[in-house]
């Protein structure tokens, strides 16, 4: 599973922001739209997902604008040079002198004045959403704002905010998704405070981007998806005045560019920086993923202490590694005492599950597992997506000594003579829906 980037801060002015840096290639600053929080953003598996394949085509800089997130509070909303003179010191302590910039809504607006002011900064410039209009509303001709409507967006965030009103209008297709609509709220109760939103958000609804657009010099590719939040034709005319950029409208009736098809935003990213896509599905699969750790580890070690306790971890290691080769599972990632392993058959991985936990049992060490079956996206040597989030999870509510499966395994497995007992639906943190899980008997 991804973890989270280390943040980190820096000066600019009298504020501390924070920022992260991760993945791998030419440099990419990524400015999040309206109000953000780094680390509650890796929490929604789909933009974890999102950020992991950015983080494959550049070495990504991403930060809390300040005012939000983990950056300090300031009354009101700063300026557009504010913000230009944060970003560039975001980049100088992230050691970029020259990068590519992609940014969403008011992230949009950013960029494109970082790159038409400092041009000798920004070598390619990715613009999603750049024209926004009001939740009620619409704008007047051209991209001029429409101000009654402006208003009428500002009430309903300040109103609403914390209680995740606004979700529905950003994301449409998942309304009914509570695990989506819980973590929203909490996104929203830890990026900004109502008030401070609704500037936000009245300030970005506000801006109009028409005077600097034809002062950009760097490749532009703007980007829109065909839904109510964000307005097509003003986008289009946004386009025509930057020389030579380049306009896709994606369908999609989600406006937040990790949700929905994701993938559609990222390929004309990934194209457009690197020159080419990724191979289509080349980096995907159905796998069975397997996670393990040892049940009490931390007490566990003090009582042993530090020597004896890396001796135990040592013969922990080599007899799950024996297992994972007789079952031709592939190891993908050791965290201290656990593990986790893919493989191309679900019942081999109970069967390997059970090995582990037995071989286990006589050096006095209990484990639990989790195992589910789904697509996983294998990128260099690291493995994500969905199915790496619910087999993690489903690990966790085992108990000492307890192989748990989902149904999606139980399913795949019939005929294969294991059996199971049936332990329940189950919420999963971060993951939508209820999962019903069982527990291996026998193999």
């Amino acid at each position: 599973m991804t973890d989270i980037p280390e943040t980190r801060y820096v000066r600019s002015g009298d504020a501390d922001l924070a920022y992260q840096v991760f993945g791998s290639g030419a440099d990419l600053v990524a400015i999040h739209g309206l109000p953000g929080h780094l680390e509650v953003m890796w929490e929604l598996p789909e933009f974890a997902a999102f950020l992991d394949r950015l983080g494959t085509f550049g070495r990504v800089i991403m930060f809390d604008k300040r005012g939000t997130g983990m950056s300090d509070r300031v009354p009101g909303v700063p300026a557009a040079e504010q913000h230009m003179e944060d970003i560039i010191a975001v980049m100088d302590a992230a050691g970029s002198s020259r990068a590519s910039v992609a940014g969403w809504a008011d992230g949009a607006f950013m960029a494109a004045m970082l790159a038409a002011t400092y041009p000798e900064r920004v070598s390619a410039l990715v613009l999603g959403g750049l024209c926004l209009k009001a939740l009620t509303g619409g704008r007047q001709p051209g991209l001029a704002p429409d101000p009654d409507a402006i208003k009428a967006l500002s009430d309903r965030i300040e109103g609403g905010w914390r209680q995740g009103l606004v979700a529905p209008v950003l994301a449409p297709s998942y309304t009914d998704d509570e695990h989506f609509r819980s973590w929203w709220r909490r996104l929203e109760r830890y990026s900004a405070t109502p008030s401070g939103a609704a500037a936000l958000l009245r300030w970005a609804a506000s801006v109009d981007p028409a005077p600097i657009l034809p002062a950009i010099q760097a490749p532009t590719l703007v980007l829109e998806r065909a839904e109510p939040y964000h307005d097509q034709a003003s986008n289009r005319v946004a386009a025509a005045q930057i020389a030579g950029a380049r306009y896709v409208d994606l369908p999609d009736v989600n406006a937040l560019p990790y949700l929905g098809d994701a993938d559609a935003v990222l390929d004309e990213i990934e194209e457009f920086l690197t020159g080419a896509r990724s191979p289509a599905d080349f980096d995907r699969s159905l796998a069975t993923v397997l996670f393990t750790d040892i049940v009490g580890s931390t007490e566990k070690a003090g009582d042993l202490g530090d020597r004896r306790w890396r001796y135990l971890l040592e013969d922990h290691h080599a007899r799950v590694r024996r297992a994972l080769g007789r079952f031709h599972g592939t190891e993908v990632d050791t965290a201290g005492d656990g593990f986790f392993a893919t493989f191309d058959g679900p019942a081999r991985a109970i069967r390997c599950a059970c090995a582990i936990r037995d071989s286990l049992r006589d050096i006095g060490v209990p484990i639990r597992a989790g195992l589910h079956t789904g697509e996983v996206e294998r990128r260099g040597t690291g493995t994500t997506g969905l199915a790496v989030h619910v087999g993690a999870r489903v690990a966790a509510l085992a108990q000492a000594s307890e192989v748990l499966v989902t149904s999606t395994v139980k399913m795949l497995v019939l005929g294969s003579g294991i059996g199971f007992a049936d332990r329940g639906r189950h919420r999963l943190k971060g993951v939508p829906d209820q999962w019903q899980l069982f527990a291996v008997q026998h193999t």
